[in-house]
């Protein structure tokens, strides 16, 4: 809460504690019920904007989502759990470049130090969620962009990394794709989902032969990786056929 809680009541503490908790619980009648009366008489609680705005997205409201969580970002620029949520619901109406932009801020409100791991795990989340959105819509270029702005803040966040590659990898970049796969197998060699990729990436250049030998070292480690299987026996086929 950005007011840290001073001079409440008690019976603003009461709704408080038991608004969060019906929040947590999944009683959302509940938890609306007491968070809308804390409002009334504390309207500079973020945490109680942002709960309200997480009860208006599950109902489907999303327009009254939106303003909740703005006003939470209005009092707290540094809320990143509001922020992101914001970004999804944005996402979510088709306001692809409002979301953007949203996103954006979060990285210049923050502006993340060496010790602010947590802050930089969550703005990099935000970012790869709104690669997401983006590769989901076929807008591939800006896909690849949130997903490098996410890696900027946590290089080594290898699952937003495969996206990248796979992002890259249907914007027609395969070889930018290879490099991110093998980044990721540089420094975590039993990742098979990126060494799945890589074979993949290899295949569709051409490069046969090292998409086999990529499949066949994973399934080496791991006999029950049936993506691994499944290609294998389709470019081998193809071959035999």
């Amino acid at each position: 809460m950005s007011q840290a809680g001073r001079d409440l009541t008690v019976e603003e503490r009461r709704a408080h504690a038991l608004g969060r908790a019906c929040f947590e619980q999944g009683d959302d009648a509940q938890a609306r019920r007491w968070l809308e009366q804390l409002r009334e008489t504390r309207p500079g609680f973020a945490d109680v904007h942002y709960m309200l705005g997480i009860l208006a997205e599950r109902e489907g409201d999303l327009g009254t989502a939106t303003r909740s969580l703005e006003e939470a970002l209005r009092i707290n620029p540094r809320y990143v759990e509001a922020r992101l949520a914001l970004v999804t619901v944005l996402e979510r109406q088709g306001e692809f470049e409002l979301a953007r932009d949203v996103a954006a801020r979060g990285g210049a409100e923050a502006s993340p130090g060496p010790a602010d791991a947590t802050t930089r795990g969550k703005l990099a989340n935000l970012q790869a969620a709104l690669g997401d959105a983006y590769r989901d819509a076929g807008h591939l270029r800006d896909a690849v962009d949130a997903y490098r702005k996410a890696l900027a803040l946590c290089p080594q966040f290898h699952d937003i990394r495969l996206r990248l590659g796979l992002a890259l990898r249907e914007a027609g970049l395969p070889a930018q794709a290879l490099r991110e796969f093998r980044a990721i197998l540089e420094t975590s060699p039993e990742a098979h989902a990126a060494r799945i990729q890589l074979g993949v990436t290899c295949y569709s250049l051409g490069r046969a032969d090292e998409a086999l030998a990529e499949w066949q070292r994973v399934l080496a480690r791991d006999p029950a990786r049936e993506d691994a299987r499944r290609y294998l026996r389709m470019v081998q086929g193809a071959r035999s056929g």
